[in-house]
């Protein structure tokens, strides 16, 4: 479970609730069937036309798996478990032994390559890469149909008060049409606000969600291969776990004293 996903979607709960209640004692105001339909329903249907909708049943996996129960990526700790694997492999324990015990998926992937032995070393490694690169276009694929998605919403929400507007002046006239024009501007203008919430307190924001998972799992995948490589040489743990601190700012570098007791 993403905790961190959680506390984000609460707190924008949170700010757009407390804002809605602190502007005016009268919630119920900003609640418009209509409007809702225009902007739920026009986003939907644009949608399902921009995606199949086998898509759209993907891309509500892709946020549960990756938003809603997936994890930030502790650097420090795959670095950790790369040495303990490479270790154990330079003191000749079994591949197989060593999948059992690695939680790390694609150097099990990539041990289990390995022990197939149905190519060579270099071969092996340019499969890996090519797998780090593409599993990352499909990621990026994901998050840009979430991106792309975000521009409906305001765009039905315009479209509604569009609507609005030209019901609200094709009635205007008589004497209490004075009267009448704030609360209709009100009404025409809350598919707009409806629009705004949904593209920028949620689909929005999960595209952004996704594009840094992507990137950090990208960044983990590479180190995992540069670890696997350097495991296949028996390099020692000290010049392993430097080697994978390269990748990392100095700030999240891993202390191989702390680990390795030296």
């Amino acid at each position: 479970m993403n905790i961190y996903s959680i506390i984000g979607f609460t707190a924008a709960s949170v700010v757009l609730g407390l804002g809605l209640f602190l502007s005016t004692s009268n919630v119920g105001m900003f609640y418009d069937s209509v409007s809702l339909f225009i902007v739920i329903g026009g986003t939907v249907a644009a949608i399902s036309i921009s995606f199949p909708i086998p898509a759209l049943l993907k891309l509500l996996k892709v946020f549960f798996t990756r938003v809603i129960k997936g994890s930030q990526v502790n650097y420090k700790n795959t670095i950790i478990s790369i040495i303990q694997i490479s270790e154990k492999y330079r003191t000749g324990t079994p591949i197989p032994a060593l999948i059992e015990e690695c939680d790390l998926h694609f150097l099990n992937e990539a041990l289990g390559l390995l022990e197939d032995g149905i190519v060579d070393i270099k071969t092996l490694t340019l499969i890996l890469n090519e797998r780090i690169e593409n599993v990352h276009e499909l990621y990026m694929r994901d998050t840009n149909k979430f991106q792309a998605m975000g521009k409906y919403p305001p765009a039905m929400g315009m479209m509604g008060t569009t609507i609005g507007m030209v019901v609200l002046l094709a009635n205007l006239g008589g004497a209490d049409a004075m009267k009448t024009i704030g609360p209709a501007m009100g009404v025409c203008l809350i598919t707009t606000l409806y629009g705004v919430i949904i593209a920028n307190l949620m689909i929005i924001p999960v595209g952004e969600n996704l594009e840094d998972s992507a990137n950090e799992r990208y960044l983990q995948n590479k180190i995992i291969l540069e670890g696997f490589r350097l495991m296949i040489k028996k390099t020692s743990p000290i010049v392993l776990a430097e080697r994978l601190n390269s990748f990392l700012l100095p700030s999240e570098r891993l202390d191989w004293k702390e680990v390795l007791g030296k």
